[in-house]
């Protein structure tokens, strides 16, 4: 195994367990969220090209990267705004429950995608032990959306929440997408544009929260707080696309290692946030956590 490979997949782990807990922990509205997260995103990765000295990709290349980044800061605001949601007494979402479920809903389609438009799964053997994990997915991400007192407030909440979801899965979608169309560039090419993509995303937001809303992000201490999320989230998009590189750990096994974030992701968004669990709510979320994880890892296997 790739000693260096592991070292980089393990910045992955660390940055997105740690990114939507922060979110949620600095605090602010979305918008101040995602401004943070996408500016933080692009100073890392303005460093990383002057350190680097990563070619600036051109034409459609560009493009779609510019675009890519700025469809993955759509659904993370969308995603975002999830975590704030409250129930009757007013007790709120948060990250611990909307992330499986969101990780959950990024895999099935990313699965769908490659089914249907990419030729992946080819034989018969690989379509029957892929349908069997997409259905382990859903089913783990139901368990970690389990209560042991259910109330009809709790159920309406967890339904709100997985439209807004749904929503944001077609950002997220295409921030995986679009990629797939570049031609000669590696992951590291799309690092910067991507994030050039996202902080404009983030910025227009900004302004346009301003002259609707008058409500100005760019004075607040809060929204440069967030920075340190983005530093997080792109700690993670980094770690990921070099251990991703077939000198490293190659993008399958790379792509199962990073799955562990969301564990991280989910039991940090709990004692961080102090959610109140009891036994058994914390076993069913262990248990779809850990179905998620190995269900991604059989789908990242199939041929």
């Amino acid at each position: 195994m790739n000693i260096l490979g592991l070292f980089f997949v393990s910045l992955a782990i660390i940055g997105w367990s740690a990114y939507p807990t922060l979110v949620s922990k600095i605090g602010g509205n979305p918008i101040q969220a995602i401004f943070g997260a996408t500016w933080g995103t692009l100073i890392v990765a303005s460093v990383v090209v002057l350190v680097g000295n990563y070619p600036m990709p051109t034409g459609a290349n560009f493009w779609l990267s510019v675009v890519s980044g700025a469809a993955w800061a759509f659904g993370n605001v969308v995603t975002i705004s999830a975590f704030g949601l409250k129930d009757d007494q007013g007790h709120i979402l948060g990250s611990a429950k909307v992330m499986p479920i969101s990780t959950a809903f990024q895999i099935i389609a990313n699965v769908l995608w490659g089914v249907t438009m990419l030729g992946n799964w080819a034989s018969f053997e690989a379509k029957i032990f892929g349908t069997f994990a997409v259905v382990a997915i859903m089913v783990g991400a139901y368990l970690t959306t389990y209560q042991e007192k259910k109330t009809a407030g709790n159920s309406k909440l967890l339904i709100k929440a997985m439209v807004i979801l749904l929503i944001a899965q077609v950002g997220y979608s295409l921030y995986g997408i679009l990629p797939q169309y570049t031609h000669d560039i590696s992951g590291m090419d799309m690092f910067f544009p991507q994030a050039l993509g996202m902080a404009a995303f983030g910025i227009g937001l900004g302004l346009y929260d301003l002259l609707k809303n008058k409500h100005n992000i760019f004075n607040k201490v809060v929204t440069y707080r967030q920075l340190i999320s983005g530093f997080f989230f792109a700690m993670g998009a980094l770690g990921y696309l070099v251990s991703a590189q077939p000198a490293m750990l190659g993008l399958a096994t790379s792509f199962v290692l990073s799955q562990v974030s969301i564990v991280g992701a989910t039991v940090s968004g709990i004692v961080v946030m102090h959610v109140h669990k009891t036994r058994k709510e914390w076993l069913a979320t262990m248990v779809g956590l850990l179905l998620i994880v190995l269900a991604a890892a059989v789908t990242a296997f199939l041929k």
